[in-house]
């Protein structure tokens, strides 16, 4: 009997060890970092920044004149946004371990409490809540709804049952310069909605292209996107008419001048004649891989050429 639990307990020992040599080691920061996904943190503060700065532009005030209330705004629309991460990785926490790109979460490993998690996020949600209040109410205003839309809307309700889930999430992703513009001027400005728009119209081609990328995985995990309930034909035809819906928003942004909206225009028009031309590979995957890069340039270039044209 002694023989058989030594046997036993040998197996049950290596198996633990076999479990844990699957976890990759990281350190307690880098497994915050990657509780409030800081990459997308990161890229929505540009945009957030953007809003903020044609604001001023637009309504004739200074920047260094406006330290604080830039300040707030950006340190509250990243705290928002960092605990809706947070909240979406709790929620997310039964399925990431199906995914190789998020099996590797905190949530997932074990190495974060899940009550902690929900209970950061809360308060990441609340403080930076807080901040933009500091601005004005729309700022606050907008930041919840972008919250709810993220956290309720998309996480809890439309991720896991309908094909439209990433469409829906494309609010909240699209809120961020409308915070930055609203702890401005509270007046949104015509201008203010193009941010959003372009914001939205952004996000359906990016994430489709990412999703045929990682199509099994998402499949493995139960979640109905695109590219897993109509297939690849199907999706690559929503991506050229999301990019088509991003050519006419630039003509509504003549403030910035001629110059940015050439170079919106040649932005779209590449992002289309890029797919034409990766067409010609005869390879889903690596069509989609382009795709996905060109968004990633896209966003970036389209985002800060609208600072620096206020320059010219």
């Amino acid at each position: 009997m002694s023989g058989s639990r030594t046997i036993s307990e040998a197996v049950m020992t290596s198996e633990d060890d076999s479990i844990k040599a699957k976890i990759p080691e990281t350190t307690a920061w880098k497994d915050f970092l990657a509780l409030i996904k800081i990459g997308i943190v990161n890229s929505n503060l540009i945009t957030t920044f953007t809003g903020i700065w044609l604001a001023l532009t637009v309504t004739d005030k200074r920047f260094f004149d406006n330290l604080d209330m830039i300040f707030f705004a950006l340190l509250g629309s990243a705290l928002i946004m960092a605990g809706s991460c947070t909240l979406n990785n709790y929620i997310d926490r039964d399925i990431d371990h199906l995914m190789e790109r998020t099996k590797a979460r905190p949530t997932v490993t074990g190495k974060m409490n899940p009550i902690k998690v929900a209970l950061i996020g809360l308060l990441f949600i609340l403080f930076g809540l807080l901040l933009l209040l500091c601005t004005t109410v729309s700022a606050a205003v907008i930041g919840l709804v972008g919250v709810f839309s993220y956290v309720v809307v998309y996480s809890m309700w439309s991720k896991r049952k309908h094909v439209s889930n990433t469409v829906v999430g494309s609010v909240s992703g699209a809120v961020p310069p409308l915070i930055g513009w609203a702890a401005v001027d509270p007046n949104l400005d015509i201008m203010a909605w193009m941010l959003f728009l372009i914001m939205f119209a952004w996000q359906p081609p990016h994430f489709y292209a990412l999703a045929m990328r990682r199509v099994e995985e998402y499949r493995a995990a139960s979640i109905p996107m695109l590219p897993v309930i109509k297939g690849f034909k199907e999706t690559k035809r929503h991506i050229y008419l999301w990019v088509i819906a991003l050519l006419p928003l630039p003509f509504f942004m003549t403030e910035l001048g001629i110059p940015f909206v050439v170079l919106a225009t040649v932005l779209n028009v590449g992002w289309i004649i890029t797919g034409i031309y990766a067409n010609r590979f005869k390879n889903d995957m690596k069509w989609a891989k382009l795709m996905f890069v060109y968004s990633l340039q896209y966003l970036t270039i389209m985002f800060v050429s609208m600072v620096i044209v206020t320059f010219i």
